[in-house]
């Protein structure tokens, strides 16, 4: 297991299907914060009440200008599917082939379970890791933390001192 990126290291890029024939690379977002959201398995009831969560307050993820995107090893059609079902209007990245290979960049990857961890990432606009948090397994993480180290980064706060 790689240990999870932490404050002030530089977010490991990438390049994963949003959808059919689409791909997100985190270097073309450079500019604006992003938060990357890490999870076990589409339409599994504490994945669907995180994501669900996450669409609510949406919002407030805008407010900070903060691009939003789930992870998880699924398949671009599975998460099509999810977010369908669910009516999810943000990102859901596929992580599938190599099978975990962001997932394992950021320390999120489970190899016992072949199952991204639910892991956490607030990605500053220089692309460090601003914050980050590992959930328990089982234990939906809400969007508080997120919300904050937006708040702390909009306030140029990092870990109570200036940026």
């Amino acid at each position: 297991m790689t240990d999870m990126p932490q404050t002030g290291d530089k977010a490991p890029d990438f390049t994963l299907p949003a959808a059919p024939g689409e791909t997100v690379s985190l270097s073309s977002l450079r500019g604006r914060p992003v938060v990357l959201a890490f999870y076990p398995a589409d339409f599994s009831p504490v994945c669907s009440d995180q994501m669900a969560l996450y669409q609510a307050v949406k919002t407030e993820f805008e407010r900070y200008d903060a691009q939003l995107f789930g992870l998880s090893v699924d398949g671009v059609w599975c998460h099509r599917a999810f977010a369908d079902s669910r009516n999810l209007r943000f990102p859901l990245l596929s992580d599938f082939e190599p099978k975990g290979e962001v997932s394992r960049a950021y320390g999120s990857y489970d190899p016992a379970r072949g199952e991204s961890r639910r892991n956490l990432f607030v990605i500053d606009p220089f692309g460090t890791v601003f914050w980050s948090f590992a959930s328990p397994n089982g234990v939906n993480p809400g969007a508080d933390g997120i919300l904050a180290a937006l708040e702390a980064m909009s306030a140029g706060v990092i870990d109570g001192g200036a940026l």
